[in-house]
């Protein structure tokens, strides 16, 4: 009887980690980069009072969006709220790049609320070069793999739409581009390519020579504790002590604006 009431104890006890397995995550796993709310961090997102309990978005930070239903089974997409994050700032860009297009979700979105004569450079690889990628020692076995699982797409959801006039993909690995045409020309830059340390560093320093004065650059996923994001935080908290880079809060962005 004693053994029986042990093992349903030790079932409980394992049910209810599984259950609670984010929230366990996150007591253990901080971040190590201040965070802080995205109005504290850029003057577009200002928010303008309704009444003494409410605040509301100014005509700035309202875009157009979109979502996609889960039938589509895309992975590692940007959540509503980070995807409303990213369209507020392409309203702002004149030039942005994307590093990892994936579907083309954000690609679309920067496209949608950008000027009509914004120019979106994006890149990605093509699937029929996924199996030439080789992983680098101290890279993440896991984001190896998610890079080869995610190089799917050669169509996007944006094409066939007006919109693809304004992009421009490079099929093309991140760690042979060329940034030197683009040198302190970028408003805005989101990464969010291969989540190994050395694609993750090859596209970040890149990113910040190519980001102008008062640009913004973003990162996705940064998520302690989660497997396939280990090397993009070990990344950042690495370069965080030089760099003054916020996690956004409510997100898995990460921020930084020149100068």
């Amino acid at each position: 009887m004693t053994y029986l009431v042990f093992i349903l104890i030790i079932l409980n006890i394992l049910i209810l980690i599984a259950y609670n397995k984010k929230k366990i995550k996150k007591h253990f796993y901080k971040t190590k980069i201040l965070e802080k709310d995205i109005t504290d961090l850029h003057s577009i997102f200002n928010l303008k009072k309704v009444s003494n309990d409410l605040k509301g978005p100014t005509k700035n930070s309202i875009v157009k969006n979109f979502c996609i239903t889960p039938e589509n089974q895309i992975i590692g997409m940007t959540s509503n709220y980070e995807s409303w994050i990213i369209s507020v700032l392409s309203t702002i860009s004149k030039n942005i790049l994307e590093f990892g297009t994936c579907s083309g979700k954000t690609t679309y979105l920067m496209a949608l609320n950008s000027d009509k004569d914004s120019k979106i450079y994006t890149i990605t690889l093509n699937p029929s070069d996924a199996d030439k990628i080789y992983k680098k020692n101290g890279d993440s076995k896991i984001a190896q793999k998610n890079i080869i699982n995610e190089t799917i797409y050669n169509k996007f959801l944006f094409s066939g739409e007006p919109e693809e006039k304004k992009i421009k993909v490079f099929f093309m690995n991140s760690l042979t581009f060329d940034e030197s045409n683009f040198l302190d020309k970028m408003d805005l830059i989101f990464i969010d390519g291969g989540h190994t340390f050395s694609v993750i560093k090859n596209d970040s320093e890149k990113a910040f020579k190519m980001i102008k004065s008062k640009g913004v650059v973003l990162w996705h996923d940064y998520n302690p504790g989660k497997n396939s994001s280990k090397d993009v935080v070990r990344y950042l908290n690495s370069i965080s002590k030089n760099k003054e880079i916020f996690k956004i809060k409510n997100t898995s962005l990460c921020f930084y604006q020149k100068d």
